[in-house]
């Protein structure tokens, strides 16, 4: 009589014998014969995983948990395993077990009954007379025989109740070359695939080819893809998967032995997800064959219908999964394209920017005017030059008050607002990622995409927030820069500033900080101006006046004049001399200070205005004198004289508590 641990391996070895590959109702009953002979998933996962048409661990778990006590019995598993040619080498003196196993235990796949039948394996494939070019699948699939076998005519063998005589026979080896199991494919018609009963796959593979370490190994569900592939490719190997979901362990063992090599992965036309999902584990690329084409349609299948040479130019759009960091040589740098603007100098055509100024400065009525020569392509805008783009305006401070400046544009500028500039007036929440989707979905839904997008104003669109939080504010910026991600383009965000106007941006200074441009306005008495506040790639500080000209719209219902207000450049008001380095060696403190100031993270240090980045001038003076030509003993007080000179009131700098920032 057999102990349960007896009686557990006698199930194991009579599942591992099994056919995993084999059609899926077969693989349910199979599984559920071994549940009930009570092996644990472990041992039913390790059996499936090593079939051609494996799915995946979570698929094997949905399956094993929808296993029931039911008709199906261990006796199914022994009777199964016995047709396919199995030998019960567990029973003591003939004497019958019982079906039914002892309370589960920790499942250990046994390894010595797969050992006889590899040697036997190998021994039966050596047998079979090596194929030539006249067997049917080659002449059909314009194949290659080399490494291939045949089976005899006059073989008996067979599998599921298929005869393999006159089968094309594929040697499944590892990366080392030990023979694992073999591949039955009949002749056209013939009948199924089928597999070695008895032995897996486990990380096995069959190449076509010779792999080079640092060359092209594409990776192929069946032979037939794989012969395609090598001929519109002869310079790379082509590797035999057996099935798609097999892609991740023969992937995986490729990566490992070469991780230099260039793995693509050919899946069949409806396997793309699987395909792209084990490229970026392994950092891979993937072909998709054309959409369109039914389920199953193959790299083989594309030749017939083009040619070797139009696969061969699908193989090289293979597709790359995204990658966060990108390393660049410096020639990628210095044959980067330049910086595109909405607005040059002003509003770049990508990322997050504000427009901020205190009440009553102006800053919606010149948005308003600034979206609007965006959206109508006008040559220049304050005599910068302006690229079109489609624009979406967030007016989330009043419908009403948006249309009586619309109005005002339209009168003062002889023509209607440019039809590229739409208006949103509902709320909108930048926390709640529903208002996110929604709006992202309505600026691609009107041709929006890779344009301008206003939020006026910030304050309205995060309403509840904390903006001196910077856990708040944290929120705030990942959103708008999600909804950037989103839509492409830049965000404007018009927001205000503090009590204090010369501080700069209200709010925690993170927001500062994730700026790609800001744009200050200002008003002093009735003289209004705006100045470029940040800007990653261009100069800032100039100025500019404006003035709000008033425009009467018509008369209300009491017959009183309705008025409101458009842009105009103040060309009557004196423009200051924005001060300039003078001489070689400020030319080169003030270049040197410029990338140190932009890279900075202290910002509103020492009292520079809230949101304006700050360096301590100990720390900079040696930075900047390193890199100084003259002297050694020279080089600190040519710094320190160059600074003295360009700091103070009305000056390129200023300084405090040991800090400088641009004035």
């Amino acid at each position: 009589m057999m102990n349960g641990h007896d009686e557990i391996e006698r199930a194991r070895s009579a599942l591992f014998f099994l056919d995993a590959g084999c059609p899926r109702d077969e693989w349910t009953r199979y599984g559920m014969a071994a549940k009930d002979a009570g092996l644990s998933f472990e041992d039913f996962h390790s059996w499936s995983e090593g079939a051609p048409n494996y799915r995946g661990e979570r698929d094997c778990l949905s399956a094993w948990k929808s296993f029931t006590d039911g008709l199906i019995k261990a006796a199914t598993l022994f009777h199964a395993a016995r047709d396919a040619g199995w030998q019960d080498r567990t029973r003591n003196n003939g004497v019958q077990a019982a079906c039914k196993l002892a309370p589960k235990t920790q499942a250990h796949p046994a390894t010595k009954p797969t050992q006889k039948r590899r040697i036997d394996l190998a021994a039966t494939f050596d047998s079979y007379p090596p194929a030539d070019a006249s067997h049917a699948y080659i002449l059909a699939k314009r194949g290659a025989a080399d490494g291939l076998r045949v089976v005899p005519q006059d073989d008996p063998l067979t599998i599921r109740g298929q005869a393999v005589a006159g089968s094309l026979v594929v040697p499944v080896r590892s990366l080392d070359g030990e023979l694992l199991t073999v591949q039955y494919i009949p002749p056209p018609g013939g009948g199924d695939k089928l597999n070695a009963a008895g032995a897996s796959f486990g990380n096995g593979l069959f190449v076509t080819g010779e792999i080079s370490a640092d060359g092209r190994i594409y990776v192929c569900e069946g032979i037939g893809q794989a012969w395609a592939v090598a001929r519109a490719d002869y310079h790379a190997a082509a590797v035999v998967a057996f099935g798609c979901g097999r892609f991740p362990a023969v992937g995986r063992a490729l990566r490992e032995r070469f991780p230099n090599a260039r793995l693509v992965f050919v899946a069949d036309r409806g396997k793309e997800s699987q395909a792209e999902a084990i490229a970026r584990e392994v950092c891979a690329v993937w072909v998709e064959m054309p959409a369109g084409k039914p389920a199953n349609y193959d790299a083989n299948d594309y030749e017939a219908e083009h040619d070797t040479e139009a696969l061969a130019e699908l193989l090289q759009a293979a597709k790359t999964p995204p990658m966060r960091y990108r390393l660049q040589s410096g020639d990628d740098l210095l044959n980067a394209p330049p910086l595109r603007w909405f607005v040059r100098g002003v509003l770049p055509a990508d990322g997050l920017a504000a427009l901020y100024g205190p009440s009553g400065s102006g800053k919606s009525f010149l948005a308003l005017d600034l979206c609007a020569a965006i959206a109508d392509g006008m040559p220049e805008w304050f005599g910068k030059r302006v690229t079109p783009a489609p624009v979406t305006y967030c007016a989330l401070e009043g419908e009403r008050g948006m249309g009586k400046r619309a109005q005002a544009w339209s009168i003062k500028n002889r023509h209607p607002l440019p039809a590229r500039l739409r208006f949103v007036t509902q709320s909108v929440d930048l926390r709640q990622e529903s208002d996110i989707a929604d709006l992202a979905a309505a600026v691609l839904a009107t041709g929006g995409r890779d344009g301008l997008l206003v939020v006026d104003t910030l304050n309205r669109a995060a309403p509840g927030a904390d903006e001196n939080a910077s856990k708040d504010m944290g929120e705030i910026i990942e959103s708008c820069k999600e909804l950037q991600r989103r839509i492409g383009g830049i965000v404007l965000l018009v927001h205000h500033t503090g009590k204090d106007g010369t501080k700069g941006l209200r709010g925690h200074s993170s927001l500062y900080a994730a700026l790609d441009a800001a744009i200050e306005v200002s008003r002093v008495d009735n003289r209004r101006e705006w100045s470029v506040a940040k800007s990653k790639d261009d100069e800032d500080g100039e100025r500019n006046a404006f003035l709000l000209r008033v425009v009467e719209l018509g008369n209300d219902e009491y017959g009183d004049p309705v008025t409101s207000c458009a842009v105009e450049p103040d060309e009557s008001a004196p423009t200051a001399a924005r001060p300039m380095p003078k001489g070689k060696t400020q030319n080169f403190v003030y270049s040197i200070l410029k990338a140190l100031l932009r890279d900075s993270k202290d910002f509103a240090k020492g009292g520079a205005p809230m949101g304006r980045p700050c360096v301590e001038v100990e720390t900079v003076v040696p930075i900047i004198a390193e890199r100084m030509l003259c002297r050694p003993d020279q080089r600190t007080y040519q710094v320190r004289r160059a600074l003295t000179a360009m700091t103070g009131d009305g000056e390129i700098y200023q300084t405090g508590g040991g800090w400088l920032w641009v004035n």
